[in-house]
């Protein structure tokens, strides 16, 4: 059983970083409280009496070696991730346990698989970036949705919200990612990632009732983009956003998520309407539930509580999809999304 493993949440006090603390300690996880900000951890320790309060720095390896001291896992929360992924991920290999963020950086998503996967299977190590609702869910669901088939021709991933009042780390890692791209936009085509100068483009997208057809951004790239080519072979993976989301994400006037229930949930709702191609062959899975940053703890939570009970199927840098049983692990999640897969 997981219950009574600490794990180490670095960014705990992040708006992400809060709804994995409650997600753990609902699970009989114990968190350890870390990040830059020693008093906002206090703070947070107040509401949480008894829990550890262990300030690190991703520039001071001994504080993040102090950090993860003990724990059977660490959850990185803290973006923008370009600064804070590798540092934690050495600290973990240091450590010899797994590492698990919720990055929707494309860039800093890349680069972990880049850099550590070597070592980290050398290693015999486990490290699951992007494991949130970008990167992760659609991972998961893609997997699932191929069943049987070993390849497809194309990956489609529209992501329905009816808003998007981003926090201000998503605003943060936004700017990162645009200033390592020089303002250029990324695809992936024929089996690779494009950076191109264009515009993109809108069209209509027929998402499963009740949201029905509905406007959207084509190629509104996520991180998609690095998880599900990473072990599945699919040369034209896309991602598509609702017209009205896209606008409060790219509007500086967007207030930051309003909590409207007594866990911190806002009111935003969403569905992920995810098909694959065969040729004439399509199979299709779909995921709705209530705030894509609260649905990101119980994503990175039943990630940990798989990998300390050894419910994983490979070692290594790998995506939700690849180590994980995808449709066991949605359905592990029906307290949080429903889910509907139809092959």
């Amino acid at each position: 059983m997981a219950a009574g493993h600490k794990v180490t949440v670095y960014g705990a006090y992040g708006h992400t970083g809060r709804f994995v603390v409650a997600e753990l300690l609902e699970r009989g996880f114990v968190p350890v409280l870390a990040g830059r900000d020693a008093e906002k951890l206090r703070a947070l320790a107040e509401s949480h009496p008894g829990l550890e309060v262990r300030p690190a720095s991703v520039d001071d390896p001994a504080s993040l070696d102090r950090a993860l001291s003990g724990a059977a896992a660490v959850i990185n929360s803290a973006g923008p991730f370009a600064t804070t992924s590798a540092p934690l991920i050495e600290a973990a290999l240091r450590a010899e346990i797994p590492y698990v963020d919720v990055a929707a950086e494309i860039e800093a998503n890349v680069d972990t698989f880049e850099r550590f996967a070597d070592r980290a299977r050398a290693a015999g190590a486990v490290i699951v970036p992007a494991m949130a609702f970008y990167g992760g869910l659609g991972d998961l669901l893609a997997t699932a949705a191929m069943g049987d088939w070993t390849e497809a021709d194309e990956a489609h991933i529209a992501y329905g919200l009816n808003n998007w009042h981003p926090t201000e780390g998503t605003r943060a890692a936004g700017a990162v990612s645009r200033q390592r791209r020089d303002g250029a936009r990324v695809v992936f085509r024929n089996g690779r990632l494009d950076y191109r100068q264009d515009d993109m483009t809108t069209l209509k997208w027929p998402f499963p009732e009740p949201m029905g057809t509905r406007e959207v951004i084509g190629e509104f790239t996520m991180a998609d983009v690095v998880t599900i080519p990473s072990h599945l072979p699919i040369p034209e993976v896309r991602t598509y956003m609702t017209t009205e989301a896209a606008r409060d994400l790219s509007s500086p006037d967007t207030p930051a998520p309003a909590a409207v229930d007594e866990s911190g949930r806002s009111t935003q709702t969403f569905l992920v309407d995810v098909v694959v191609r065969s040729g004439d062959t399509e199979r299709r899975a779909v995921a709705s539930g209530q705030d894509i940053y609260a649905v990101t703890a119980p994503l990175a939570v039943e990630a940990v509580a798989r990998i300390v009970t050894g419910r994983t199927r490979t070692v290594g840098v790998a995506s939700a999809g690849e180590i994980f049983d995808a449709a066991d692990f949605l359905r592990a999640l029906s307290s949080h999304i429903s889910l509907e897969l139809r092959p």
